[in-house]
């Protein structure tokens, strides 16, 4: 593998399967579209992802490659959130930018997963421009994966979670091409947010990954697997509205385009707050043998360094722009009830926020109640099973967004990460005037992390060292420790309960709040974005 001398011409890299010409921009080398795997249609469509065919000559990657199939995001977040959409066959295509496409450069890299619930989203989203991370040293590479039921669909006749798969061989590509592109592939950072960062929990407790990358960032997402009938579920309901079986085989034969739309339909009222039907990553005894929090708990992936966060009013970002603030305050008790029926707990721990937090409305309640569920608790959870393992690094962003209502809002920090904040796709998102200083500390802590293993904080021990980014003092001790005991004690509570008598179960506590919930989401017009 090698490359043009000097930079008077474009960059030329040859890779497994032919030599590909980027383009300099910014100082660095860039390759954009590059295909890790053949196109995922035709007889290859709901398949694992195969090598893509080697090509003669030299390849053009000046130009994003084309974007897998995806449902648009509904106008409320479109104004938030960029995705754009690029027509053709060939998605399954990775981005490199290097400050050294050189073999004998031996860089760190760091390879970055989207998120957007499994559904949406691409490694062409400006944000996610790597220019920032090259000219920091690091050979930066982003790549696309199979989404929604193209990706993550349970079919008799095919196999599950393809996304994942992608993203495997994606990081195979990396492992066996990077060297050319002046990167280590003995020193690969995965990073990703939401449910990149969800794809990054399985990837670490899959032991098909194991070698492939050497540190990891999970931010705003947890190891998680998603219950195999919920998804079957949404399969089904697509099938009937399709008017079409329920297979794999029947699918391949519905034109994507319409696919999209009608899995969007069919998906339209879920929130990742207030729940309802969605795809995710499963147990398949294969890629994902077992749960990967209980995996990770349990001691997989020792050596592998992590750094793990969230965002401190991450529901804001699902309940802002619909209006559902103000709807679930003006529920009051009953939406917190619905609330304890979505995260299948007694009263004791709403009482306990609402104790600890008197000021509060429902809403803010309501939504730090789910996230801690969801997310903080189980990466808690995580950052402590480290002990006498690689260490953790935990950090909260808290600088609230420009934008009215959003705060410090999901998916707020990923401007900050990529030094992106002042491209207008992040504007969106953080309104105008977002502070710099933030940006460049913020992905500098990243780079370090890649570079070194430190982002420059202690690692998490029995003092829950937390990094806040945004707000002062920049270091707390256990911030959410309270929040944390609550659910302690309700894992407690629900351990020592007697288990059910024989025959006939009683209805679930909170089922009819949670059936109110339901109604409310209905009502808003919530789509999981």
């Amino acid at each position: 593998m090698g490359r043009t001398a000097g930079k008077s011409e474009d960059p030329v890299v040859t890779t497994p399967y032919g030599a590909v010409r980027g383009r300099y921009e910014k100082g660095a080398a860039v390759f954009r579209g590059i295909p890790f795997a053949a196109p995922p249609f035709g007889p290859h469509r709901f398949r694992p992802p195969v090598p893509p065919e080697p090509w003669d000559g030299v390849r053009d990657a000046g130009a994003f490659g084309p974007t897998p199939p995806k449902p648009a995001y509904s106008e409320a977040f479109a104004r938030l959130l960029s995705d754009p959409v690029i027509p053709g066959d060939d998605c399954l295509n990775l981005n490199v930018w290097t400050p050294d496409p050189d073999p004998a450069a031996r860089l760190p890299v760091m390879v970055w997963i989207h998120g957007g619930a499994l559904t949406r989203g691409s490694s062409a989203v400006p944000v996610y421009d790597g220019s920032a991370f090259a000219r920091d040293g690091v050979v930066f590479v982003s790549l696309n994966y199979r989404l929604g039921v193209e990706g993550y669909g349970l079919f008799p006749d095919a196999p599950p979670n393809l996304g994942l798969r992608d993203q495997l061989a994606a990081l195979e590509w990396v492992r066996d091409a990077v060297t050319g592109f002046g990167g280590d592939p003995d020193r690969v950072t995965l990073f990703g947010e939401s449910a990149g960062a969800i794809s990054i929990g399985a990837l670490l407790a899959s032991p098909r990954a194991a070698g492939l990358f050497r540190r990891a960032v999970l931010q705003s997402g947890p190891p998680e697997a998603t219950d195999r009938e919920k998804v079957r579920r949404l399969v089904r309901r697509m099938a009937a509205r399709l008017k079409i079986p329920a297979t794999a085989t029947a699918f391949a034969a519905v034109d994507r385009t319409l696919l999209a739309e009608v899995q969007a339909e069919v998906g339209r009222r879920a929130s990742p707050v207030l729940g309802g039907p969605a795809f995710g990553i499963v147990v398949d005894g294969d890629l994902v043998p077992r749960d990967p929090l209980a995996a990770l708990l349990d001691g997989a992936a020792p050596d592998i360094g992590l750094l793990l966060g969230w965002t401190s009013e991450e529901y804001r970002l699902w309940l802002a722009p619909t209006g559902l603030l103000e709807r679930i305050d003006r529920l009051g008790p009953v939406a917190l009830a619905g609330a304890m029926a979505r995260c299948h707990c007694g009263p004791e721990v709403p009482r306990g926020y609402r104790a600890a937090h008197p000021d509060a409305g429902t809403a803010e309640l309501v939504g730090q109640l789910v996230t801690d569920h969801l997310l903080r608790v189980p990466l808690h959870r995580l950052a402590d099973a480290r002990t006498g393992h690689a260490p953790a690094y935990v950090y909260e962003f808290a600088w609230p967004s420009n934008v009215p209502g959003l705060g410090a809002c999901h998916a707020l920090e990923l401007g900050f990460v990529f030094d992106t904040a002042d491209v207008p796709e992040s504007a969106k998102l953080a309104g105008p005037g977002a502070p710099q200083e933030l940006a460049d500390v913020m992905h500098a802590a990243w780079v370090r992390f890649a570079v070194d293993g430190d982002p420059g904080w202690p690692a998490w021990d029995a003092s829950h060292p937390v990094r806040m980014f945004g707000t002062d003092p920049g270091l707390l001790h256990g911030p959410r420790d309270h929040e944390m005991r609550l659910w302690q004690a309700e894992s407690a509570r629900a351990a020592a309960a007697p288990a059910p008598e024989p025959g006939p179960r009683p209805p679930l506590r909170g089922t009819a709040p949670l059936a109110a919930v339901r109604r409310l989401r209905r009502s808003g017009g919530v789509r999981r974005p």
